[in-house]
């Protein structure tokens, strides 16, 4: 199991370790995540992983001094863009490696090496909103959001102690509306260690895939508690849609904040925000807005755009687009209309 390590953790601090499995191909997001992983798409010009990690530090009363990523052969500058996100938070930054896919309780396996002390787990495709303090003195604490239909999630049972007694994979039949986003708190990453490395030995499976829901029912067996935590907001990450609905969603919640480079050029152009506008981006007779974040150094002409993401070095001409995702260094090129229409005629 390879691994890298780029920075030693400093002696001082005491230990809070924060794992991101992130080694999945991004199926529901292709042709996006052909040369960029999931994680890495920006959302509100932030990729998404360098949300989720600042918005769990956010709650962390300590700071977390080691992030693992657990990635699959992504290349040398995935990586070190992962590395520079850590060391933005002041942490150090390790990679390791997914290269089969076989299972969440496996990828997490797969950074043993962080697994010591106070853990933090979080998937990197969901990002949320919260207000509170992760509490350090509890055994474990799963974050969950109350759904509509969770038949498509993980979900947990509750008893009046507010003490959670079951975990549940996808139920055929409503037993709780509490899902799983895909956060979870450790006091003691060892223990989660000890019986991880339990279903890969013991080669206990469910679809072929090592869970960790089979590991936290383990450790609930073994006498540990875990407690519910809840999210105010659960943004999902997974497909195109998803992603575009969560870019309005952040952009709503940064509103107050000054979205626009000042290095970003406006000419002739109506700005409707929230609008998030990258370095050296270059907007000229269009109409940009509401929920549109435009990567830098793309340049958009004589285009109306309306809740869509553009990335950066891109160039929009002549378009009208609405929950559109367009990637880095692409080229939109419509030819204006030169129309001579007669009454009651249609074009669409």
């Amino acid at each position: 199991m390879r691994r890298k390590v780029f920075a030693f953790l400093p002696k001082n601090l005491k230990q809070m370790n924060l794992i991101i499995p992130m080694a999945g191909i991004g199926k529901r997001m292709r042709p996006h995540t052909l040369i960029t992983p999931k994680p890495l798409i920006p959302i509100g010009g932030k990729p998404i992983v360098q949300r989720l990690v600042e918005d769990i530090a956010s709650l962390c009363d300590d700071p977390i001094n080691e992030i693992g990523f657990i990635i699959g052969e992504f290349g040398d500058q995935v990586e070190k863009q992962l590395i520079d996100i850590a060391e933005s938070l002041g942490a150090v930054g390790k990679i390791y490696y997914q290269t089969e896919a076989l299972g969440t309780g496996h990828a997490i396996y797969c950074a043993e090496q962080s697994l010591t002390g106070p853990v933090i787990v979080a998937f990197a495709d969901t990002l949320f909103r919260a207000d509170f303090k992760i509490d350090d003195s509890k055994e474990g604490v799963i974050w969950v959001k109350q759904i509509e239909d969770p038949s498509q999630f993980g979900v947990i049972k509750v008893n009046d102690d507010g003490v959670i007694t079951d975990f549940i994979e996808k139920p055929k039949d409503f037993v709780s509306d509490l899902a799983i986003i895909g956060i979870y708190f450790f006091k003691d990453g060892g223990h989660l260690k000890r019986e991880l490395k339990s279903l890969i030995d013991n080669n206990v499976v469910k679809g072929g895939e090592y869970q960790l829901t089979d590991a936290l029912e383990n450790m609930k067996q073994q006498g540990v508690q875990f407690q519910p935590g809840e999210v105010d907001h659960w943004m999902d990450c997974g497909n195109k849609n998803a992603t575009l609905e969560t870019n309005s969603m952040i952009l709503e919640f940064e509103k107050d904040l000054d979205l626009i480079d000042s290095t970003a050029t406006v000419i002739d152009s109506t700005i409707i925000e929230p609008v998030f506008i990258g370095a050296g981006a270059q907007i000229k007779n269009s109409v940009i807005g509401p929920h549109v974040s435009v990567g830098a150094n793309t340049k958009i002409n004589d285009s109306r755009i309306i809740g869509s993401i553009v990335r950066s070095n891109s160039i929009i001409n002549n378009a009208v687009m609405q929950n559109s995702l367009v990637g880095s260094n692409a080229q939109v090129k419509l030819n204006p209309s030169d129309l001579s229409m007669g009454d009651y005629s249609t074009i669409s």
